[in-house]
């Protein structure tokens, strides 16, 4: 899916360490939400919620953290069954 919306082979191996990667700020900030809630899902802290409005608004924030839900949901779903994503028209 990263591909597909243009993200490079180096960008997707540079993820782990996004801290010290080229990535712009507002990139490094959706990367740091997304690092707290899959570490527990825990609150955000008001440093990371003043980071992030300084780069999304409201509703994008929101965005976010559903899509970050979303993904968490469907690790740990697949996970627990044990399930390995196909790709279309596999069984």
């Amino acid at each position: 899916m990263a591909r597909r919306l243009g993200w490079t082979d180096a960008e997707l191996a540079a993820l782990p360490g996004f801290e010290q990667a080229n990535f712009e700020e507002a990139v490094k900030w959706g990367l740091r939400l997304a690092e707290r809630m899959t570490g527990g899902a825990l609150a955000m802290d008001d440093a990371l919620d003043a980071g992030l409005r300084r780069h999304f608004d409201e509703g994008q924030i929101v965005e976010l953290t559903a899509v970050i839900g979303l993904f968490n949901y469907f690790n740990r779903f697949n996970n627990a069954l044990e399930m390995e994503p196909t790709r279309p028209g596999e069984r």
